[in-house]
């Protein structure tokens, strides 16, 4: 069996092992000449947080992009894109993190998803509760980091 792909996602937040994942997706799309997506996670209370002017707007993106450039300087040869999806609940199982990026994989035609698995407590570390959604329900292979 072969692996055609050409669109790696590397679903990230703010935690270390979102680093880690994503460089084990650059490495992944490296190896089959794919492109990268990094999703920029986020969750509603950062949403409300920045819509109250709680949150600096500004502090969450360059947050967002600290971590895809600190990888990024690694994996010239890789094509690497960013978006961010906000809006889920950590309280609403219908709005779960999980079902976010999966709604994002599938809308982007990804071929291959990378996703962070150790939970956090931190509220902007959201991602590694997901990890076991995203294994059981994605129609993409998955590498859970």
């Amino acid at each position: 069996m072969t692996l055609d792909i050409d669109l790696v996602l590397a679903p990230v937040d703010a935690s270390d092992r979102a680093e880690d994942a994503l460089s084990r997706a650059i490495a992944v799309a490296d190896r089959f000449d794919a492109a990268v997506h990094v999703l920029h996670v986020v969750d509603e209370t950062m949403i409300e947080g920045i819509d109250a002017g709680d949150v600096d707007p500004g502090s969450v993106a360059a947050d967002q992009l600290s971590v895809a450039d600190s990888v990024a300087e690694r994996a010239e040869s890789v094509e690497m894109t960013h978006s961010t999806a906000a809006g889920f609940s950590q309280s609403h199982l219908r709005q779960h993190p999980g079902s976010v990026i999966l709604d994002v994989a599938e809308d982007m035609g990804a071929d291959f998803v990378v996703v962070p698995r150790e939970p956090s407590d931190k509220p902007d570390e959201t991602l590694g509760k997901s990890a076991q959604y995203v294994v059981e329900y994605a129609s993409q292979p998955v590498l859970s980091v």
